[in-house]
């Protein structure tokens, strides 16, 4: 039986849930706005992001790791593959498989916008908090990271 005092519990953990989703949501939409590189999209950001961070993947890896279909990624690789992005190679365990991995261009391409988007956020942060929010900050984006990685 629920107790009163988990019903609050609950209520208020479900309002900081929604405080911090509409806060990583605005601040993520802000320094998209800001940026001064501009976007590649948010499938090849997510297919670039994901070959950088976890290495080798097959296409239905990528699709699966990433929640989307197959087929929605077939034409994104294609251009990624044709501008140099990505390379794709056969499988030598089963040849009928490609292997997708992040070229060096690709990682340029992803680091350039990441350092755009971190300046921005970088001069705001010096501008809208002190050293002691600054550091409330820090901690917070390391919880936040063991919160994704858990």
């Amino acid at each position: 039986m629920q107790t009163e005092a988990d019903t609050h519990r609950a209520d208020e953990l479900a309002e900081l849930a929604r405080h911090v989703r509409e806060g990583v949501g605005r601040l993520n939409w802000r320094m998209r706005s800001e940026a001064d590189t501009p976007s590649p999209g948010p499938t090849v950001l997510a297919v670039l992001s994901r070959l950088y961070r976890a290495g080798t993947h097959t296409p239905s890896e990528l699709a699966e790791a990433e929640r989307m279909h197959p087929q929605s990624l077939t034409r994104v690789l294609a251009s990624l593959t044709s501008r140099g992005l990505i390379t794709r190679t056969a499988d030598p365990s089963d040849g009928r498989r490609s292997l997708l991995d992040i070229t060096h261009a690709g990682r340029v391409v992803l680091r350039e916008y990441s350092i755009s988007r971190e300046q921005w956020l970088a001069a705001a942060m010096e501008r809208a908090l002190s050293p002691t929010e600054q550091q409330l900050l820090r901690m917070a984006a390391d919880l936040m990271l063991r919160m994704a990685d858990s």
